[in-house]
């Protein structure tokens, strides 16, 4: 989650423990402290879990909207729960960074054990909801994103190309949780798109903490594992991947749309949205996606070309 920015301060040598920054204002209250360590700006990822409905023209649909809604709101509390643990965990790290040390359990707002247990209670929430109100299998793709994730915090994001993996595939197990929790039958081109796209956006992430924070063993270790013309092979790769079986993917569409081919169409926009977003990943302005996506005019409007071409061949085509 994006936090205030405070006066930019040296980081504190790796061998001291820095004591909690103070957070002055509304912002720096504890039951705002709560709600902030859950970091809702961040569920705007979750709107993967609408892709797989979405594409299969079957969202609006009475029994495929109130699963995939569910699945939303469920992926929501796992992720927040996988938030309080990492940022628990990471505690001593964040206060080292100049944005990251105004994090509520960071700034001392939210103590760790609280922290822990609330992470607990959301985990089980989200997993007994998904196998009471939807389908058993939804409770393993968040079973499996929670594994994942925590296996992640522990000792995975200290693993060059491992981390890059495994952060990857939240945004995997996102997309597959809205067919899953709707019966629907997932597309192998659905799957590469989704796999491969998420890898150029964490390996863009990546790539802008590299050029832009200056001591990488103090915020993120693998960082000092990587290089920038590695990182920008690892994007190039998985861009090049997601832009060929998009292209597949809509072809084969086409085949149904006999009148205008709109999923064919759909590959213009979408092709200059990858341009475009690698060009702010090339600038070391990609550090979260959802904020790229919001703050870029042209991207913005190359995404909702692409929506339309794309929900106007599936809904009308």
């Amino acid at each position: 989650m994006s936090t205030p920015a405070g006066p930019e301060t040296p980081l504190v040598a790796p061998g001291r423990v820095p004591p909690p920054p103070r957070t002055p204002g509304p912002r720096g209250s504890v039951p705002w402290g709560y709600v902030r360590s859950l970091r809702p700006r961040q569920w705007v990822k979750n709107v993967l879990v609408l892709a797989a409905p979405l594409a299969a023209g079957a969202v609006f649909q009475a029994d495929v909207i109130g699963p995939t809604a569910v699945a939303f709101v469920l992926f929501c509390l796992c992720a927040s729960g996988v938030y309080l643990v990492n940022d628990s965990i990471d505690v001593e790290e964040d206060r080292r960074h100049p944005r990251k040390r105004y994090r509520p359990i960071a700034a001392g707002l939210v103590p760790r054990p609280a922290a822990v247990a609330l992470a607990v209670v959301l985990f089980a929430v989200a997993l007994t909801a998904a196998v009471v109100l939807t389908r058993p299998a939804l409770a393993g793709v968040l079973g499996s994103y929670v594994m994942i994730q925590l296996a992640y915090c522990t000792f995975l994001k200290n693993q060059p190309v491992i981390d890059l993996a495994v952060v990857a595939s939240g945004f995997l197990l996102r997309g597959i949780a809205g067919g899953v929790a709707a019966g629907l039958l997932l597309s192998q081109w659905f799957l590469l798109v989704t796999a491969f796209g998420s890898l150029f956006m964490v390996a863009g992430k990546r790539y802008s903490e590299l050029i832009l924070v200056g001591d990488a063993a103090a915020t993120r270790k693998t960082l000092q594992e990587y290089s920038a013309s590695y990182l920008r092979f690892v994007w190039s790769l998985s861009a090049g991947v997601t832009l060929t079986a998009y292209s597949l993917w809509a072809f084969e569409m086409s085949e149904s749309q006999p009148t205008v081919p709109w999923a064919t169409i759909s590959i213009a926009p979408f092709v200059l949205a990858v341009l475009r977003y690698a060009r702010d990943v090339d600038k070391g302005a990609a550090g979260a996606p959802e904020e790229i996506v919001l703050g870029d005019r042209v991207l913005l409007v190359l995404g909702i070309l692409w929506a339309a071409t794309v929900g106007i061949g599936v809904f009308f085509g």
